[in-house]
Formats: C-alpha cells, sequence, structure tokens
C-alpha cells in the first residue's frame, strides 16, 4: 500500500463545552455549545490530508470502547485508511476541551492504564508514503520505523506541540521540524523564539515555530524569515496545529515549494479556528484554495 502521508501518534476522543467564561473554585458553569468528535494530534492531521484530497493512513492506537468505536468510524468515513490502528482493552484517550468567546481553550487529558505501542507492534513494513508525520506520542513505534521509510523516499515530519520524551528523541532526526512557541520555550529554556529558531536550525535542516495568531518564523538552511496569521474570526483554536501540520505534510508529499507550503498550511489553521471543535474545523482544499485566493 502506498499513501500521501502516514500520521503515527496519537488519537483521543473529544468533549468540546463553549463556555463563557473559565469556571471558577466552587463555580457551576453553563456551557452555551457542545461537539463531541475524534481529536488527537496525529489523527487530527491525518483527517486534514483527506479532506485536501490526499491519501492518508493513521498509526497508533484506539480502545475497544465507545469513544474508540466512535472514533474509528469517523476516521473510516474519512476516508483515512484504518489498517494500521491498534485496538485494546485500555481506554481510549479522552480530552475535555473549555472553549471561551475569544477562542482560547483550555484542555484536560485522561489517559489511564493506555500506554505507547511497542516498536514491533504494528507491521508497516508494506506501507509506502511520500510524507510520514510524527507527533512523538508513539515513540518507539515511530524510531522504530523512521529511516525504514526514508530510505524508501519519503520526508519526515515532527509536530512539536510539547517538550516530552518523544519529541526530544525525534526533534533532529525528521527532515522538518515544526515545533509550537511552547515547545520552543520548554526547549530552550525561556521564551525567545527567534534565538530558539536559530539554535534548533544548528542541528535541523529545517525549522518552523508556529506563533498561534502571530504566525510563524522559519529558518531553513541559510535562509529565514516569517509569515504573519491570515486574519480569521477566532471562534475555537482547538486543532489548529493538527491542520497545520496535516496540511504541510500534504504539501511535502506533493513536492511543493517552501514558502507555498507554510502558506497554504497556515491558510488551512486559520480556517480551523473558524468552527467549534478541531475536528469539525479541519477545512476541505476547496476552502483553503478559497481563502488563498482572495489573500
Amino acid at each position: 500500500m502506498r499513501v500521501d502521508v502516514i500520521c503515527i501518534g496519537h488519537a483521543s476522543y473529544d468533549l468540546v463545552f463553549a463556555v463563557p467564561h473559565h469556571p471558577g473554585e466552587d463555580e457551576k458553569c453553563v456551557a452555551t455549545a457542545f461537539v463531541s468528535c475524534g481529536g488527537g494530534p496525529a489523527a487530527n492531521a491525518s483527517v486534514t490530508v483527506a479532506r485536501l484530497e490526499r491519501s492518508a493512513a493513521f498509526c497508533g492506537y484506539l480502545g475497544a470502547d465507545i469513544h474508540g468505536e466512535a472514533h474509528f468510524s469517523e476516521l473510516e468515513k474519512e476516508g483515512v485508511k484504518t489498517a494500521f490502528i491498534r485496538r485494546g482493552d485500555a481506554p481510549t484517550p479522552l480530552s475535555a476541551v473549555l472553549v471561551k468567546p475569544d477562542g482560547k481553550r483550555a484542555l484536560i487529558n485522561y489517559r489511564g492504564e493506555t500506554r505507547p505501542l511497542a516498536g514491533d507492534e504494528i507491521a508497516l513494513d508494506r506501507l509506502d508514503a511520500g510524507a510520514v508525520l510524527f507527533d512523538g506520542h508513539e515513540p518507539h513505534l515511530s524510531l522504530r520505523w523512521l529511516e525504514r521509510f526514508r530510505r524508501r523516499g519519503a520526508a519526515t515530519v515532527l509536530d512539536a506541540g510539547s517538550l516530552h520524551t518523544g519529541t526530544r528523541e525525534l526533534m533532529f532526526a525528521v527532515d522538518y521540524l515544526v515545533a509550537s512557541r511552547k515547545f520552543a520555550s520548554q526547549w530552550l529554556g525561556r521564551d525567545d523564539p527567534w534565538v530558539a529558531l536559530d539554535r534548533l536550525a544548528e542541528k535541523s535542516p529545517a525549522v518552523v515555530i508556529t506563533l498561534g495568531e502571530t504566525g510563524l518564523i522559519w529558518r531553513r538552511g541559510g535562509d529565514r524569515g516569517r509569515l504573519p496569521a491570515w486574519a480569521v474570526e477566532a471562534v475555537d483554536t482547538t486543532g489548529a496545529g493538527d491542520t497545520f501540520h496535516g496540511a504541510f505534510a500534504a504539501c511535502v508529499a506533493d513536492g511543493v515549494g517552501w514558502e507555498d507550503s507554510l502558506r497554504f498550511a497556515s491558510a488551512a489553521a486559520a480556517l480551523c479556528c473558524t468552527r467549534m471543535g478541531g475536528r469539525p474545523g479541519i477545512p476541505t482544499r476547496a476552502e483553503v484554495e478559497t481563502l488563498l485566493g482572495g489573500g
């Protein structure tokens, strides 16, 4: 089997509540809207690739519970290849997301006894891809198969959302390190994105640091630059980073130019913020191209 992008990492199920404000101590807060849907960085990225009319596979874990069943069904309906998902008795990770009126969010994640899969738990030797996206949450699988995909000609991308064991081990092993401001500040030890960018670029051939509503900065070889964010009315920022990474990986698999890839991924991420819920917010290719055409 060959796909444009395989996404290896985390899948969860999201319960998203729109709230008028962040609840205080002992406060009962009534939600004004509610969405339940699949989530997780790599899983959302795989759906992004599919909605952009490219073939995608997700590799990771889902429990044999009601949330796992719902998420598995969503992936299949989106056209994501599900043959590389491990099902088990440990619970599907669950996230409760509180979305405030300005689109900012707070998130609580529960994983219970769910642990990363072993490196040989899912066989990927018959799968080829134009690009492989890792989110670091399945470090054993990722490290087991990264070099194999690279030898077969796949580009490798890391979604470095935060600094943890998986992202630390993968950050300088991939072709494209696409990091959040949070990751950059955790790794550097202070919040200074431009300094973090230059330090990371000493060991990585291509680095992007996303800065939310202020856009992104990048360095590739001796070149560096910045790209402003698209101006949209943000309803919910959940999933925007996942969408950026999925869109960027799809562009890499397509052989799109560097700055065009960043611009396309930024547009996709911006559109994700205009709807409530990370998964419902992921745009189609036509929606992204419409925004690009008008910008």
